[in-house]
């Protein structure tokens, strides 16, 4: 199964070859320009793997939208992306649970592969989850 991505950045010029990028490589993309849109998105379909997304963007910022998504939406990876990268953004994204942090531009297999690593994280948390209700209905019913 496709790995589910949504990019969230204003930037157009960055975010449509973007992509392109990843459609060429089998991943499932949706886009959203602002971290309203993000949110928007998320409440009409939360079947999302990894968000892409920027810290700095007008309106709601990056960290603003992790907290967010986090808040509502625990098991969606997220990785951060910026051009303008201080080590103090990078602490608080870390802190508020992004699972990286990546500089613009930057290399796509270098992406794909922390893509791949969030929803390989994201697909162990899911599989915890399984396995923990599954041992809780084994207990209510005795077996």
């Amino acid at each position: 199964m496709a790995t589910k991505v949504m990019l969230v950045d204003d930037q157009e010029s960055f975010v449509e070859p973007l992509c392109k990028r990843l459609l060429k490589r089998d991943f499932t993309v949706s886009v959203a320009f602002n971290g309203s849109e993000a949110l928007e998105k998320l409440a009409e379909n939360s079947n999302i793997d990894v968000i892409v997304l920027d810290v700095k963007m007008p309106g709601m910022d990056g960290i603003d939208v992790l907290k967010a998504i986090k808040a509502k939406y625990p098991l969606i990876e997220v990785i951060m992306l910026t051009g303008h990268a201080t080590v103090e953004s990078a602490i608080e994204g870390m802190k508020q649970g992004a699972i990286d942090y990546l500089m613009k531009p930057c290399e796509i297999d270098v992406l794909v592969a922390k893509v791949q690593e969030a929803k390989a994280k994201k697909r162990k948390q899911e599989q915890k989850i399984a396995e923990a209700q599954a041992f809780n209905i084994t207990l209510r019913r005795g077996d």
